[in-house]
C-alpha cells in the first residue's frame, strides 16, 4: 500500500543562500583601518570608512587575491574585468548612504560545490552563480545605554565576499551540508576565519515551495540573523511550514525579509523583499575598473592549499581510511593537521596504523573536547603525546583501560606519556605465568560459571574474562587472558 499523500510530500523546496565571509586581511577594503575584531566601539573608524565628503576609496590588493583563490577553489570563472556599483539603500550604520559592492561585472562567476546530499544519497553539485566584493557596514548596537540605540562603525568598510549559490538546495539539511562545506574551504583557504557567532561567516537564505513537478519557481522569502548553521536548518524548516500553511489555506505568499528569532523558533515580517532595480545600482564613480591578468591569475592560484575533498581522498588512499573517517578528519585544517602529526609519530615509533590514531583523535579527543566545548586548537595534548599513546598501545605496552587512563591524565594533567605509564605503573602485564595465576584464581572463585562453560553455555566465558581483567586492575593483555582461559577450560573438559 502506497504511504499517503501529505502536503509536506506533494510540495517541493527551493532554497539558494547568500553567505557574506569576512575577509581575513589585516585593513580593510578602501582604507588602511584595522579589521580586529572586539576593539572598543569606533576606535576603528578615518574619514574614508566613515564617508566623509571628498575622501577618495583606494582598493586593498589582498581583498582582490582573496576573492580570485576564493573563485578558483569553487571551480568559478575569474573575470579579467570586473567593476564595483553603488547599491543605493539607507541603513542607520551605513555612513555613505550607498554601498560599495559589484553588480553587473562580479568577479567571480559559475562556481559550484559538491556535497554529499541528505536527500539523493550521494554527491550533488549546487551551483554558485557568483562571487563578489563589497564593503561591510556597521553595526547597530541596543545595549549598554538605558533606552537607547547606538551605532559602533569598527565594522564599516570590513571587506566581504558574498558568494550567492543557485536554488539547487532541496531541504535544510542539504543547506546545512553546503555551509559546512563551504566553511570548511575558506577557513582552509585562510580568506575567512568563519565565526558565525561573529558575524564573520553569515548567511542569508532565500526559501520558497512549489507543486512538485512544477516548471516555475514559487514567491520566495528571505530569512536574516542566523548566526549558526543549526539556526539556518531550523529557519528554514519552519519556513517551508509557514508557506505550505498559507497555500493550503488559500492565501498567498508575500515576497519579503523575515527576521529569525532562535529563542522562540520562529520569524517574523521585516520588510518587503527589494528587487535589484529598487537598489538604483551604478557604476561606482570612485574606482576604476578592475583589470586582472592571466598571470596574476595563475600567481594566486600557485598559493592553493590542498582543500578539503582532495585531502580527504588522499586519507583514504594513504592511510586507508573510510570515506566517513576521512570526512571527519578534513572537516578542519586544524583537525587533518592534528591527525596526521598523530599518526606521523606512532608510525616513527614503529607503529603505523591510521586507523588506531583515527579513531583516538575522533572517538576519544573528540569527545572529550565537545564535552569541553573546545575545538581542536584547544586540546591540552600535544598531537605528538598522542601519538606516543597510540603507538603504547600498539606494542602492547597499554591495555584499553590504562590507555584511557593514561589519557585523562594528559589531557588534565599534562606530561610525558611514558613517564606517567612508568610512575603510574600502567604498563600492561604479559607476563603468561601472573595472568595463569589470575586464571587459576578466577576459576576457583567461581565454580559455577565454570559448570555452565562445560555445560555449554559459552557466553559465561565473558564474565570471566571480565573478571581476571578486574583481578589485574586492568593491566593483563586481553589476547593473552582470553588465550590461557580457553585453554585451562579445555584441560578441564
Amino acid at each position: 500500500m502506497s504511504p499517503p499523500i501529505t502536503s509536506q510530500s506533494r510540495y517541493e523546496t527551493v532554497i539558494g543562500l547568500e553567505v557574506h565571509a569576512q575577509m581575513r586581511t589585516r585593513s580593510k577594503i578602501f582604507c588602511g583601518c584595522a579589521t580586529q575584531f572586539g576593539a572598543e566601539a569606533n576606535t576603528q573608524i578615518c574619514p574614508i570608512c566613515a564617508a566623509f565628503p571628498g575622501v577618495l576609496p583606494v582598493l586593498n590588493r589582498e581583498v582582490v587575491n582573496m576573492a580570485i583563490k576564493t573563485g578558483l577553489a569553487i571551480q568559478g570563472q575569474i573575470r579579467l574585468l570586473s567593476e564595483f556599483s553603488r547599491k543605493n539603500y539607507f541603513y542607520p550604520d551605513l555612513p555613505a548612504g550607498y554601498q560599495i559592492s559589484q553588480y553587473e561585472l562580479p568577479i567571480v562567476e559559475h562556481g559550484q560545490l559538491v556535497i554529499a546530499s541528505p536527500l539523493d544519497q550521494g554527491p550533488k553539485k549546487i551551483g554558485i552563480t557568483r562571487i563578489h566584493m563589497e564593503v561591510d557596514a556597521g553595526k547597530s548596537l541596543h545595549e549598554g545605554i538605558q533606552g537607547a540605540s547606538w551605532v559602533d562603525l569598527n565594522r564599516t568598510g570590513t571587506p566581504l565576499m558574498e558568494i550567492v549559490s543557485e536554488p539547487d538546495l532541496r531541504s535544510a539539511a542539504e543547506a546545512g551540508e553546503y555551509l559546512k562545506k563551504l566553511r570548511a574551504i575558506v577557513r582552509y583557504l585562510g580568506v575567512c576565519d568563519g565565526n558565525m557567532e561573529e558575524g564573520s561567516f553569515r548567511c542569508d537564505a532565500n526559501v520558497s515551495i512549489r507543486l512538485r513537478g512544477a516548471p516555475i519557481l514559487g514567491t520566495r522569502c528571505e530569512l536574516k540573523n542566523l548566526n549558526s548553521i543549526r539556526n539556518v536548518m531550523r529557519a528554514i524548516d519552519y519556513e517551508v511550514e509557514r508557506q505550505i500553511e498559507l497555500i493550503d489555506n488559500g492565501d498567498s505568499v508575500i515576497q519579503e525579509t523575515r527576521l529569525w528569532n532562535a529563542d522562540l523558533n520562529s520569524s517574523r515580517a521585516m520588510r518587503g523583499k527589494e528587487d535589484a532595480h529598487d537598489y538604483r545600482y551604478f557604476p561606482e564613480p570612485d574606482l576604476p575598473p578592475l583589470r586582472l591578468t592571466p598571470e596574476r591569475i595563475a600567481a594566486v592560484a600557485a598559493t592553493l592549499p590542498e582543500l578539503p575533498d582532495a585531502k580527504a581522498e588522499r586519507f583514504r588512499t594513504q592511510y586507508q581510511l573510510s570515506d566517513y573517517d576521512a570526512g571527519v578528519l578534513t572537516a578542519s585544517q586544524e583537525l587533518a593537521d592534528y591527525f596526521e602529526a598523530v599518526a606521523q609519530q606512532a608510525a616513527t615509533l614503529g607503529q603505523p596504523n591510521p586507523k588506531v590514531a583515527a579513531n583516538w583523535v575522533m572517538v576519544e579527543l573528540g569527545g572529550r573536547l565537545n564535552k569541553e566545548n573546545w575545538d581542536i586548537q584547544q586540546t591540552p595534548i600535544p598531537a605528538h603525546h598522542l601519538g606516543q599513546l597510540v603507538a603504547m598501545i600498539q606494542q602492547g605496552i597499554l591495555s584499553g583501560k590504562t590507555a584511557k587512563e593514561l589519557f585523562e591524565i594528559l589531557f588534565t594533567e599534562g606530561g610525558d606519556p611514558l613517564q606517567i605509564v612508568e610512575r603510574k605503573g600502567l604498563r600492561q602485564v604479559t607476563n603468561s605465568t601472573a595472568i595463569e595465576e589470575a586464571v587459576d584464581q578466577v576459576l576457583a572463585a567461581h565454580p559455577e560459571d565454570v559448570a555452565q562453560y562445560h555445560a555449554g553455555k559459552t557466553k559465561v566465558i565473558g564474565f570471566l574474562v571480565g573478571q581476571i581483567m578486574k583481578r589485574t586492575q586492568g593491566k593483563a593483555n586481553p589476547a593473552l587472558v582470553n588465550q590461557l582461559l580457553q585453554a585451562r577450560l579445555t584441560r578441564q573438559e
